[in-house]
């Protein structure tokens, strides 16, 4: 009876630990914001429970997990008032507490993305108004090393006041970690680099070395299906999303598809992307006037999307939006409402129902989960 009971209660804590997972948020730090929140969001029910937040974070505007779950990296945007940089910071599963550990200078104004290699050995930030490519190697701590790459994009496109020199808006790895591409708001284009994890300077130019997209579209992020076939482009200035056939670095245009309604007269300004987890469906936000999220069925066999429906996100300015991993909810950071909604998504329809829960916290801009 004893060895039953006591197995019992190993499969409840295996439950609860499976259905609880971490949430991390980033903010702007200029309204109260204590920098970088952790809580506990449970996967059953949608409810979300703070944990703890740093005091070291000045603009964490962009977060990224390391594979390995022990390490967040966090970009300092710092609107040009200080140099940019990138902060390495140790996370405590058992206490969901972040350590930081240091900082190095990115080489470029504004960084605004950051992203980790498969072998958590290497880090990627993108500098936005520096419209630069920024490389650090990894210390065994989870530390970072100083830049041992930084890479000037120059260029223009038709859009005056917006797309006047290159802007890095982010710096995406490809499902193999083979190639990094930077949709490059201010150019145009989506630059490619081959990545070879073995070299000190790690970047290359791929060949071709960038796609086009239609000027005064202003690229934005880039996310990739789960078949590694298909990636989906945001595009911040046309509000459209550009779907591309994906193999070996090279990305081929099949269809480019608005996030707003026909008759849609007001401001735009799209951010942020992602396919589900189970590859059906596809989610684009949408600042502006919108303040919205495009629900889109993605074709399985050519990787075409569908526009299924258009959800108001409950708030103004949306930014990045995350879904859990089973899937059941998505949820929305609205900056200047300073509030996240946590929606249930039908896994059959793709559309979005309010669950009537909200973070509330100044300034949310970006949603990751472990």
């Amino acid at each position: 009876m004893h060895i039953r009971n006591l197995l019992m209660l190993t499969l409840i804590s295996l439950s609860s630990t499976a259905q609880n997972v971490h949430l991390f948020v980033g903010t702007y730090t200029n309204t109260g914001s204590k920098g970088i929140y952790v809580y506990r969001f449970n996967t059953l029910t949608g409810k979300a429970t703070q944990v703890s937040h740093t005091d070291s974070a000045n603009n964490p505007s962009y977060l990224a997990i390391a594979p390995n779950g022990k390490f967040v990296y966090a970009v300092n945007e710092t609107n040009g008032e200080h140099p940019g940089k990138v902060s390495a910071y140790s996370f405590n599963h058992h206490t969901g507490k972040l350590n930081l550990i240091n900082q190095q200078l990115t080489g470029g104004d504004d960084p605004c993305y950051v992203s980790v290699h498969k072998n958590n050995n290497w880090v990627v930030v993108g500098n936005y108004s520096g419209g630069s490519a920024s490389v650090f190697g990894v210390n065994e701590n989870g530390g970072l090393k100083p830049a041992t790459q930084v890479i000037q994009q120059t260029g223009s496109s038709i859009n005056k006041s917006r797309q006047q020199k290159a802007h890095v808006h982010a710096t995406v790895f490809s499902p193999d970690y083979d190639y990094v591409f930077t949709p490059n708001l201010g150019t145009d284009k989506v630059m490619a680099y081959s990545f070879n994890a073995q070299l000190n300077n790690p970047l290359k130019p791929a060949f071709p070395s960038y796609t086009a997209v239609v000027p005064g579209s202003g690229p934005r992020h880039l996310t990739f299906h789960p078949n590694k076939r298909f990636a989906y482009l945001i595009e911040e200035l046309s509000g459209k999303v550009a779907a591309f056939r994906y193999s070996k670095g090279k990305l081929t245009a099949i269809q480019q598809i608005s996030t707003h309604p026909k008759d849609y007269k007001g401001a735009i300004g799209s951010a942020d992307i992602h396919v589900s987890p189970d590859g059906k469906f596809l989610y684009a936000s949408n600042r502006g006037d919108a303040n919205s999220i495009a629900i889109f069925a993605i074709n399985p066999n050519n990787g075409r999307l569908q526009l299924r429906g258009i959800q108001s996100t409950m708030g103004e300015a949306p930014r990045n939006f995350t879904i859990d991993p089973t899937g059941k909810f998505l949820l929305i950071a609205n900056q200047n409402t300073n509030n996240i909604v946590i929606f249930k998504r039908n896994k059959q329809t793709g559309l979005l129902t309010a669950t009537g829960e909200q973070i509330e916290l100044p300034k949310p801009v970006c949603l990751q989960m472990m």
